[in-house]
């Protein structure tokens, strides 16, 4: 399961309890009633951190809940179902009105690394853990989210090919070297530690949130495109110009 605590502005979604944080039905939908909750709260300042508890952020989807269908068939659409229930979850993230940042805990394999890479910002421990599409090695598709999503946040064809024809185990220092994460440190409480300070950064802008998911969404209409946001993402918000002329003046 998860929990959802909030400290001044920044809100910290942890996956709790020892296990793999495998994203079953009932993980995706505590994760999604918690995003739910940090928009109803939002305001200008506010930062979302996600992390987990123990040695995995996730692993990606259970896929021992999928087999236990009992039928070819069966188990397709267990996991058809886990893969259209998280496209939800990544969809909230991505037009959640304020910054996001993973605090990535320990290893994230497959829907567990997309995870990590639906945040604007992504920390790493160094001294344990890693980044792994497991798809190519466990003969799974991808979907056609999943697929759209590593092209945009993985630009380079060089790095795409290691991390999805490779299916590599990619520890930190190599992560922030192929440009996956952005910071490497050496522990989980570094990680956390540095997670913080950044939320605090990044919320001292007071930023307007609507404004902030707007143009995050439409630096990536692929993604945008397949997860059901329509074209030109503008919320309806209200700018008061008196406002954003009044401040450019004391500039």
């Amino acid at each position: 399961m998860c929990s959802l605590e909030k400290s001044g502005d920044i809100f910290i979604l942890t996956l709790t309890g020892d296990d793999e944080h495998r994203l079953t039905p009932t993980l995706i939908e505590s994760i999604r009633i918690s995003l739910k909750q940090v928009r109803k709260d939002a305001k200008p300042g506010s930062v979302l951190i996600t992390t987990a508890q123990g040695k995995f952020f996730s692993n990606g989807f259970d896929l021992k809940y999928a087999a236990a269908a009992g039928s070819a068939s069966g188990s397709y659409d267990r996991l058809r179902g886990m893969s259209d229930s998280f496209k939800f979850v990544v969809a909230d993230l991505f037009s959640l009105p304020m910054p996001t940042v993973a605090a990535v805990s320990g290893h994230a394999a497959a829907a567990g690394f997309l995870l990590a890479l639906s945040h604007d910002y992504v920390l790493m421990r160094k001294d344990k853990g890693f980044l792994y599409m497991s798809e190519l090695n466990i003969g799974l598709n991808f979907a056609d989210y999943f697929m759209a999503f590593l092209k945009s946040k993985i630009p380079s064809s060089r790095v795409r090919r290691d991390v999805l024809l490779q299916s590599m185990k990619i520890r930190a220092d190599k992560a922030v070297e192929m440009g996956l994460i952005d910071f490497g440190y050496d522990t989980v409480e570094e990680t956390k530690e540095a997670a913080l300070k950044l939320a605090v950064k990044l919320g001292s802008n007071k930023w307007n949130g609507e404004v902030y998911a707007d143009i995050r969404m439409n630096s990536f209409p692929e993604i945008c495109g397949l997860l059901g946001f329509v074209a030109n993402f503008k919320s309806g918000f209200v700018v008061d110009l008196k406002s954003v002329v009044s401040s450019k003046s004391k500039l």
